[in-house]
């Protein structure tokens, strides 16, 4: 037995594999030039796996951001480095080829997808990837006692040697040794993998920042046009029943905040959650009955202010599940 096994449960040959799995991954990992909206991918590697997590192949490229690198003190991506690297749009096409019919794996998938999608959305493409299942959620699916959900702390776990952090080939191939065993104990388990919707963004347009020039050093500063007008919403037409208590249906008239990053658009899910009858808040308050979040470890004023309130907090997946049969209103 190897040390991957002994740290977790194995799947015997004997053992039939969910039919519901799917039949293949792409674990992804990005290095870019920071975290915000119009921020570039700068590198990108891919380890295709097969359905029970064993490597296919592995794909790595530079990426030319047509920008400042960023923090190179953290990838060690300088400008020269890069200068001579292709374009997005110029990789978009393998990069399709490693996602094509794959659920996207990553660490903090959702950072990952987005920057993904911005990029092929700037390249007037779309991504050939429907779902994405991120390892954070999945290590708490599995119950896995780590005292923080970073990369090198869920290496460590599974006795994954990591040996050039913040280098996307070797962040990739880190995440899939880490991965294979965390898929295998789930299959054993027969536990829900926490897959969620990856939506590829329809319009993007290049605006300049303020203060910058189209043709600056940022080469631009992009921002996603909506896809759809926003609008007010009606109040709701229910009272508050109160909070959501742990294992019950979601009730018409709870008061339900979003934070952070959603793979679904966020005024979708909005609307679901208003025409399920619920009250969509942008705040938290005492009275807000669930914050659904899918980094809860996050330090955003609605975490925070959900932490002492003793809000209950969801992520996005059960948050769904829990949509498709919601309680009626109790009667006055």
């Amino acid at each position: 037995m190897t040390m991957l096994e002994d740290r977790t449960t194995a799947v015997s040959p004997g053992t039939p594999w969910p039919a519901a799995y799917p039949k293949g991954y792409a674990v992804v990992d990005v290095e870019t030039t920071g975290l915000a909206r119009d921020d570039r991918i700068i590198s990108a590697a891919v380890y295709r796996l097969d359905e029970r997590g064993e490597v296919e192949d592995h794909w790595y490229t530079l990426v030319n951001p047509e920008r400042d690198p960023g923090p190179v003190w953290i990838h060690g991506l300088t400008s020269e480095t890069l200068e001579g690297a292709p374009l997005f749009a110029d990789i978009a096409e393998e990069f399709s080829a490693r996602l094509d019919g794959r659920v996207l794996v990553a660490h903090n998938a959702v950072f990952d997808w987005q920057m993904i999608a911005r990029e092929y959305a700037r390249a007037k493409a779309e991504a050939p990837v429907r779902q994405r299942l991120c390892t954070i959620a999945l290590s708490k699916e599995l119950g896995l006692p780590l005292p923080n959900h970073k990369l090198e702390t869920l290496a460590a776990h599974f006795g994954v040697v990591q040996q050039r952090a913040h280098h996307a080939l070797d962040d990739a191939r880190v995440l899939a040794e880490a991965f294979r065993p965390s898929l295998r104990a789930a299959a054993a388990g027969n536990v829900r993998l926490p897959l969620l919707e990856c939506r590829p963004l329809t319009e993007w347009s290049q605006t300049p920042r303020i203060g910058q020039q189209a043709s600056g050093g940022y080469g631009g500063g992009y921002r996603p046009s909506s896809w759809r007008p926003s609008r007010k919403r009606p109040a709701c037409p229910y009272p508050n029943p109160g909070r959501y208590e742990d294992g019950k249906p979601l009730r018409q008239g709870m008061r339900v905040a979003f934070s952070g990053d959603t793979s679904t658009e966020r005024e979708l899910l909005e609307d679901r959650a208003v025409e399920a009858g619920l009250h969509v808040s942008t705040s938290i308050s005492r009275l807000t009955s669930l914050l659904v979040t899918n980094d809860p470890d996050s330090g955003t004023s609605k975490v925070v202010r959900a932490r002492q309130f003793g809000t209950p907090v969801m992520d996005e997946a059960a948050f769904g599940q829990l949509l498709r049969d919601v309680a009626p209103a109790a009667e006055k």
